[in-house]
């Protein structure tokens, strides 16, 4: 009776003549129906546990239909594709780079500009001049249901939202305000646009940062364009200095004024009360004359005297025998031994 195949040996070459081998013993059929348990039990598990990361979310969906979300940590879900898991990054911050790419990030990272790329960063201003202007959005995702259900290729979209808020806002400046004064505006206003878009279409992310990397006039005219910027940093250098010392001279200059002003009032004040004050005397003296004039007249010329004769640099002392010529005396030494002695002070 010959052998089933399963039980046959396998044929071998030796001296030019086939040899069969013994068959090898066929194995039980408990051996196979634990081998099928085995495989049944791990795919099974691997189908039903699955782990979610802490800055990730599970979005649960039964026959693609969403059902729930799932925190991070280990969960079950119904094995065999019945239930299957999305992992969508909510706690992480994502970027997105337009007119370069970065090729290795590191501490000195290598970028590239592809010409899909290049193509996206170049823009028309305002005021009908060309621009090359390269950003980076960072943007999070903000709700799992809408960033995986509502629009189809989320990334792409998103990235065609930004190209068109970015083109949209700098459209609407002068090259001189993209290339320098403006970069801050634009960013702010292109991030604001961009999230408007976002909340439109439903898409489920939320831009954080649009910041403006690098902004360059193209290159064919980029040696005319920076001279024509360094005249205009010149101009506002200039300008600059002569406000600084306007601000330095114009405060003195009215200190100065001022200072006169104060001075002059000072002066006038102080003429007006000494006049005054002279014109009262003269009256109270006046009055006094008038009561005694001897009295009056001896006093004033004592005080004269008592006010000129200290300025004269020496003391004359008048003897009583030259009383009669008084008025005659040599009061510069001069005068007679015999009527004057000199005191040195």
């Amino acid at each position: 009776m010959p052998q089933p195949p399963w039980e046959k040996g396998p044929i071998i070459d030796i001296g030019g003549r086939g040899f069969r081998l013994p068959a090898a013993p066929r194995p039980p059929l408990g051996a196979w129906k634990g081998l099928a348990g085995a495989l049944v039990g791990g795919l099974l598990l691997f189908t039903t546990y699955y782990q979610v990361e802490p800055e990730e979310v599970g979005v649960v969906q039964l026959f693609g239909a969403y059902v729930g979300t799932s925190e991070p940590g280990p969960h079950l879900k119904l094995p065999f594709g019945i239930e299957t898991v999305a992992k969508v990054p909510v706690r992480r911050q994502l970027k997105m780079e337009f007119g370069f790419r970065t090729t290795r990030p590191a501490v000195r990272s290598e970028f590239a500009t592809p010409p899909e790329a290049q193509a996206e960063s170049v823009m028309l201003t305002g005021d009908l001049n060309v621009a090359v202007v390269e950003w980076i959005v960072q943007y999070r995702i903000k709700d799992p249901k809408a960033y995986l259900f509502h629009v189809r290729d989320v990334p792409e979209t998103f990235r065609y939202m930004s190209e068109a808020a970015v083109r949209k806002v700098v459209g609407d400046h002068s090259v001189d305000e993209v290339i320098t004064i403006g970069r801050a505006e634009i960013a702010l206003e292109a991030k604001e646009e961009l999230q408007r878009l976002c909340t439109l279409y439903g898409l489920g992310i939320e831009p954080q940062q649009l910041v403006l990397q690098d902004v360059n006039p193209p290159a064919p005219v980029r040696p005319a364009f920076n001279e024509v910027n360094q005249a205009i940093q010149e101009r506002e250098r200039a300008i600059n200095e002569a406000w600084a010392e306007y601000n330095q001279a114009v405060p003195r200059a009215k200190g100065e004024a001022e200072q006169a002003v104060r001075a002059a009032e000072g002066y006038a004040l102080e003429r007006e009360n000494k006049a005054l004050g002279d014109a009262q005397r003269f009256d109270s003296l006046y009055e006094e004359y008038r009561k005694a004039p001897d009295v009056t007249r001896k006093r004033m010329y004592l005080e004269t005297m008592g006010a000129l004769v200290p300025k004269l640099g020496k003391k004359v002392i008048v003897d009583e025998k030259a009383r009669g010529v008084l008025p005659l005396l040599q009061l510069d030494g001069s005068a007679r031994p015999e009527a004057t002695k000199e005191v040195k002070p």
